[in-house]
């Protein structure tokens, strides 16, 4: 089954470290040889392994999809170097002071969404960059949908105090199905504690079985 339960630095939050669209993933550069192997055949995409802004926080950092991805001001030259010579994709420096780019984002191939008031700099980039439309929308009340939700691009989890009123404008937004869930046996903020693509779905070591079930098949894996 396309579905890990993993842990890194002994911890289960495991998407704060790492990063996955359906055409790569990104990995800090010291994980252990069996963690590599079993991310990178569950995601089935080629791995690459690179801090940003000096940090192991990748998941943190970055935020992106298959077309290109942005990074904080601070991102390293030669960080930027590497990700694009890799990848073949741009990679471009938002200049804003906010830097948790992966909290802010919620994006997928096709649709980013980010919290109601963000900077226009920050949606004006994601459009060009992603090649995306950019909407506004809170994700239970929050103005941080990168950290609340998950979504590939054929579906998407939402943490589980997001109203039904949120769950509907993602629906059309997106056009993909929203379903509700917690990772590592309860925890609310589903991009920190997992790693998905369309192919399959790395979760943080604590999550329950049942946790594991909902989340494959809410996120298209199953069939």
């Amino acid at each position: 089954m396309p579905i890990s339960r993993l842990s890194l630095y002994g911890n289960p939050n495991i998407g704060a470290f790492l990063f996955a669209t359906d055409k790569f993933a990104l990995a800090p550069p010291d994980i252990p040889p069996k963690f590599e192997e079993e991310m990178s055949s569950t995601l089935r995409v080629p791995l690459y392994k690179t801090t940003i802004c000096g940090s192991v926080l990748l998941g943190i950092f970055i935020t992106g999809n298959s077309k290109g991805l942005l990074v904080p001001h601070n991102a390293k030259e030669e960080e930027i170097s590497f990700i694009e010579s890799s990848l073949g994709i741009p990679v471009v420096q938002y200049n804003g002071k906010k830097n948790a780019l992966g909290n802010m984002v919620l994006v997928n191939d096709s649709v980013a969404v980010v919290g109601v008031g963000t900077d226009p700099e920050l949606k004006s980039l994601l459009s060009k960059t992603l090649g995306v439309e950019v909407y506004e929308v809170n994700i239970a009340g929050l103005s941080l949908p990168g950290v609340c939700a998950v979504a590939n691009n054929k579906a998407m989890l939402c943490h589980p105090q997001t109203t039904d009123e949120e769950v509907k404008k993602l629906e059309e937004i997106f056009n993909i199905p929203v379903n509700i869930s917690t990772v590592n046996c309860g925890y609310p903020y589903l991009r920190v504690g997992m790693l998905a693509n369309s192919y399959g779905v790395v979760v943080g070591e604590a999550t329950t079985g049942p946790e594991m079930a909902h989340i494959e098949s809410s996120l298209g894996l199953i069939g």
